[in-house]
């Protein structure tokens, strides 16, 4: 065991194998699958996006319980606060009809924080911490989905009065 004192992180990104997942989870929401014949590689996030307001969520659930787990195991508070920037795109960004399933397509937040990841380990300045700053973009992702959600109940209400 450890002295408080001392960090249990691991010296790289590859010899910790939570890391390692996380990295298996992005890929296959971000670029597991490839189209046949082309190079152009998609994942389970812009499937997921084609189901309104559940897909998109989910997707940004992923996408945070990833942070959750890069951020204990070693981000600082500018790493975290640069991934939840892009996780912050991807939600806004995807939620926008039709716009929003093309720029999953093209935009792989997860693949891009793990890539921050990687750079902060070979750095070597993956013993951070900003958890306060973390509670916070996380109580601001939760409060935008809500009014995401809300405001998507709202259109729907509207546009169900307006047709019958």
């Amino acid at each position: 065991m450890l002295p408080r004192t001392q960090s249990a992180v691991p010296a790289t990104f590859d010899a910790d194998e939570r890391l390692r997942w996380v990295e298996r989870i992005a890929r296959l929401m971000d670029s597991q699958f490839r189209l046949p014949g082309t190079r152009f590689r998609f994942g389970l996030d812009p499937l997921l996006g084609l189901l309104p307001i559940v897909g998109d969520a989910s997707s940004t659930v992923v996408s945070v319980a990833l942070l959750i787990t890069m951020f204990r195991h070693g981000a600082s508070g500018a790493v975290v606060v640069r991934m939840a920037l892009n996780i912050l795109i991807d939600t806004v960004v995807g939620g926008i009809p039709i716009l929003g399933n093309v720029f999953d397509f093209a935009y792989k937040s997860n693949e891009r924080n793990v890539a921050l990841l990687r750079r902060h380990y070979a750095e070597g300045r993956h013993s951070g911490s900003g958890k306060g700053l973390v509670l916070l973009l996380l109580l601001f992702t939760a409060g935008l989905l809500a009014l995401v959600a809300w405001g998507s109940y709202v259109l729907l209400r509207w546009g169900w009065q307006h047709l019958s």
